[in-house]
């Protein structure tokens, strides 16, 4: 199965390993081509970039966009959603519209934690069809 990994960019690492998880498993796993240069502070001035004025770098490398192209092509995402903030299995703005640009192409959602207890974006958790994994890969189907 082709599954996109969506995240917080704060669990970058995160990500990266669970990508070789998921590949190991069979499974084409997708994630932000900028992720690895990123952690392994590779090409600095984009990463000062990114530091300094976040959403005009989102703008300037077209990242939702990219993430919208790669979740359409895929079968399935995946939301890696960790403790963040003092908030148990963080969801944010991001993961959610990616959450919801699965929901709309009808492809799987499969949550590695369960739903988190975010009170603004509770309604819209529910309202799509969400698998929750539990940390098991192997749910992935």
């Amino acid at each position: 199965m082709k599954i996109t990994i969506c995240a917080s960019s704060t669990f970058q690492k995160q990500i990266l390993e669970y990508e070789q998880l998921l590949n190991a498993l069979g499974h084409e796993a997708i994630v932000h081509p900028d992720y690895g240069w990123y952690i392994r502070w590779e090409l600095p001035e984009i990463v000062a970039l990114i530091k300094k004025e976040h959403a005009a770098a989102k703008r300037k490398y077209g990242y939702i966009k990219r993430r919208h192209d790669a979740i359409v092509h895929s079968d399935a995402i995946l939301v890696l959603n960790f403790d963040k903030n003092n908030i148990p299995h963080y969801i944010g703005c991001n993961t959610l519209m990616e959450m919801g640009f699965a929901y709309v192409a009808d492809k799987k959602i499969f949550l590695l934690h369960p739903l988190p207890d975010q009170p603004y974006i509770h309604d819209e958790l529910h309202t799509m069809d969400i698998t929750v994994i539990d940390g098991d890969l192997s749910l992935i189907a």
